[in-house]
């Protein structure tokens, strides 16, 4: 009986199981995106998401845990370098599988797994409109003071445009008396 045995073994012994996880979590560190069966998928997600975790301290013990997981030192730089700044402020959830369909030659099903900070697709602008709001009991909420923060900008940014507008209105009358006169010369 296999009670309480929840990993995916993937038909393979420890030792190749490893090896596997490991070089695929390689190349999704150094390409972003990588393209597998969902069961592969499924297991590296269990595999890479701890390790991402561990890039956001970069220390020299975090760097030699990951290292001793992926053994390829440019995958490690890539990781705590590039992977980590991107995520540091994402509270898990780093991946994303997304299924492709079955393959032609067995019928497996097959996935696409990546990194979810590197999809341009789906945080286009996103980032920059989101902030966190922390709920609580007293005083009024947090977005009745935003909305009169932007209210504030918005009648300064229109009346910048105003006084602008009314600037340029001034000079020309000046510029086509200059005209005239140049003219009547």
């Amino acid at each position: 009986m296999r009670h309480g045995k929840k990993f995916n073994h993937l038909g393979r012994t420890a030792s190749h199981r490893k090896a596997m996880l490991s070089n695929m979590a390689c190349s999704l560190i150094e390409h972003k995106r990588i393209n597998t069966t969902v069961a592969k998928a499924k297991a590296l997600k269990h595999f890479v998401e701890p390790l991402i975790t561990k890039s956001k301290s970069d220390t020299t013990h975090s760097r030699r845990v990951v290292f001793s997981y992926l053994k390829n030192k440019y995958a490690v730089t890539e990781l705590f370098r590039e992977v980590a700044s991107k995520v540091g402020d994402r509270p898990g959830g780093y991946t994303r599988i997304i299924k492709t369909g079955n393959r032609l030659g067995d019928n497996a099903e097959m996935a696409m797994i990546e990194l979810v900070d590197f999809n341009e697709l789906y945080t286009n602008g996103k980032e920059a409109a989101k902030s966190k709001t922390r709920r609580s009991r007293r005083g009024g909420s947090s977005t009745k003071k935003a909305e009169a923060v932007t209210e504030e900008t918005k009648e300064a940014v229109v009346a910048e445009k105003a006084a602008d507008s009314e600037a340029p209105a001034e000079e020309q009358p000046a510029a086509e008396e200059t005209k005239k006169d140049d003219s009547k010369e």
